[in-house]
């Protein structure tokens, strides 16, 4: 009988230990950054992280040296509020225009609907590269170039397509007869959006703003192309960059600059994780 018992939990053993070790593998990387980011730049030139783990309480090995150079660095405070303002017009622009777009795409019934549907979820496989040329030089007459506006927009129509589509299925979740009520009543259009379907989507409007607050604080390529390398404008993704010399002799700092820059993301998804996991897989209301 417990020979047959074990080999009826075999399978969910396997897969326990398949989960595991990719668990492990996936954190051995981010464990040999933050040992090398406490590490001396002399120690990180001639040994790998690993070597630590021969004397794990040896703290003459360590040092907080690296994340002193870096948070004193020139620019950092400025890069640190422009990494702020970017990220919270870049978050917000989007998720509130995707909301309505959803909401109205799910719930009003016109003419087309079907169409532009199908147009945004297109717009989700054109590279944003290839947008860059026309998109600039429509910037540089408009004298949008090198602004937080200028990129405020572009950082919206680049999350648009996802954001829609993923609040999309959300929204059509939602009972119908549960606003087809609030327009009996006398409830507006608007009114039943903010009133109702708002507060019903609290969890997929929390992982969409994790998806967009991480993509938009990470990223670097959009900013430098359409903001430039200026310190006045440039967010902590550059500034960070800038920080390894022309020939990449201290990129030691990086270690202590990714946690550095990881610090406001990590604080943004714990605080709304509870959401995470009932957004990505809500569709219905439990009445």
């Amino acid at each position: 009988m417990t020979r047959q018992k074990l080999k009826a939990k075999m399978p969910q053993i396997v897969i326990n230990l398949v989960v595991i070790l990719a668990m492990v593998l996936w954190i051995v990387p981010t464990l040999g950054l933050l040992i090398t980011s406490f590490r001396p730049a002399s120690d990180v030139v001639y040994s790998g992280w690993w070597t630590v783990l021969t004397s794990p309480l040896k703290f003459t090995q360590y040092t907080v040296e690296n994340y002193r150079m870096v948070l004193s660095s020139g620019g950092m405070s400025t890069a640190f509020r422009n990494s702020f303002v970017i990220t919270i017009g870049g978050t917000v622009i989007p998720v509130f225009l995707a909301a309505l777009a959803a909401f109205g795409l799910s719930k009003l019934h016109f003419r087309g609907r079907g169409f532009f549907y199908a147009l945004i979820v297109f717009m989700l496989v054109v590279p944003t590269q290839m947008t860059f040329i026309p998109v600039l030089r429509l910037y540089n007459k408009l004298s949008l170039s090198g602004t937080f506006v200028g990129l405020w927009l572009v950082h919206t129509g680049y999350g648009l397509p996802f954001s829609i589509f993923m609040l999309h299925s959300f929204f059509q979740g939602l009972p119908d007869e549960l606003f087809e009520a609030a327009y009996i009543d006398g409830a507006s259009l608007w009114t039943s959006f903010i009133r109702l379907a708002i507060p019903l989507s609290v969890p997929a409007l929390a992982s969409l703003v994790i998806f967009q607050f991480l993509f938009v604080w990470n990223d670097l390529l959009v900013a430098l192309i359409y903001l430039g390398g200026h310190e006045s404008v440039a967010p902590l993704t550059m500034r960070l960059s800038s920080l390894v010399g022309s020939f990449g002799q201290d990129w030691h700092l990086l270690t202590a600059a990714a946690f550095v820059s990881m610090v406001v993301p990590l604080i943004v998804f714990f605080s709304l994780q509870q959401y995470f996991v009932r957004g990505l897989l809500g569709g219905a209301v439990k009445g």
